[in-house]
């Protein structure tokens, strides 16, 4: 449907890059906008003291941006495209009533990773690279490049890649005007803390961040048969160290969106798709889940029926060696 919506267009000159999506998308951006000065002041802030974080600090600071990372997944506009999802408070105030509805939790894999290559690189000045597999732009998007400055200031991280989509796509998906088109608003933000995010940003994106986008993140293969379908994708992935899926339609590719088991391991679902270390950071929105515990996807289902389609519950699922 997207495909045609796009096709549609391209065939209509003078509108041929029109994207039709783009009011909601904005929409979602200015009514998040309070969220979105307090994850900016947050990060501007943690910035001034990152040098005298120790290990414990840092790795509290990252499990919290991780955090905001999946809970700004709820922010998807093809859930309800009749109405805008936005994150009108604090983001960082509700974390720790939220944990409880985290199913999956592998974070910890995450941080031992990162950490690992970060002593490792100190001694061999070796590159650590992460790749962000983009979601829904507004304000899930601000939380996605809040980490991302976050990975880069605490030298988690030396090379960040975000893959965006080619065309407009599930009517709030990232492409790269959504992000040229935020990083100017909060460049031209009356508040302090935003502006400069804009402009840190914009420097990044022009020297230290690499925006990508492929043809076959909007095609309809399940990800077990990239290697063969669009091998060059997959040839990149394989150079990053840690792959960071956002979502739910990138989790029901990557288990090809089968009627799994719960407690199916993942890395069997994922069929043969293991191009780097990588994780899934998904609010659940459709009824797809491995990786379960025996009986907790029973138990989910009788304390609440709609556990599965809801966005209340949330994964950090990982595969890979650490």
């Amino acid at each position: 449907m997207y495909r045609r919506v796009h096709e549609a267009l391209m065939l209509s000159s003078p509108i041929s890059y029109f994207d039709v999506f783009k009011e909601s998308k904005h929409q979602n951006f200015f009514e998040s906008q309070e969220a979105i000065k307090s994850l900016c002041n947050y990060l501007q802030e943690l910035k001034k003291g990152m040098e005298n974080l120790d290990e414990n600090q840092l790795k509290d600071e990252f499990f919290k941006l991780l955090q905001i990372m999946l809970w700004g997944n709820k922010c998807d506009l093809a859930i309800s495209p009749d109405q805008s999802v936005p994150q009108t408070s604090s983001p960082l105030a509700s974390l720790e009533d939220l944990k409880p509805f985290i199913v999956v939790n592998n974070t910890d894999y995450l941080w031992s990773l990162l950490i690992k290559r970060k002593k490792m690189s100190q001694e061999t000045f070796s590159a650590t690279r992460v790749d962000f597999i983009m979601d829904n732009a507004g304000f899930e998007l601000v939380a996605d490049l809040v980490m991302a400055d976050f990975l880069l200031a605490s030298k988690l991280v030396t090379e960040i890649h975000f893959h965006g989509k080619s065309i407009p796509w599930f009517v709030s998906d990232t492409n790269k005007n959504d992000m040229d088109w935020l990083i100017k608003q909060l460049k031209a933000a009356n508040i302090k803390c935003m502006s400069e995010c804009g402009v840190n940003w914009e420097h990044y994106l022009k020297h230290t961040w690499i925006y990508q986008d492929h043809m076959f993140w909007t095609l309809p293969h399940e990800y077990c048969t990239m290697a063969q379908v669009a091998p060059d994708l997959y040839a990149e992935l394989q150079k990053s160290n840690l792959i960071l899926f956002k979502g739910d339609l990138n989790y029901r590719k990557l288990v090809a969106d089968r009627k799994w088991e719960f407690t199916v391991p993942f890395h069997q679902a994922l069929n043969g798709f293991h191009p780097a270390p990588l994780c899934s950071l998904r609010t659940v929105k459709t009824g797809v889940q491995v990786g379960l515990e025996p009986g907790q996807g029973e138990q989910l289902a009788l304390s609440d029926p709609n556990w599965m389609t809801s966005g209340k519950y949330g994964i950090f699922q990982f595969d890979g060696s650490v």
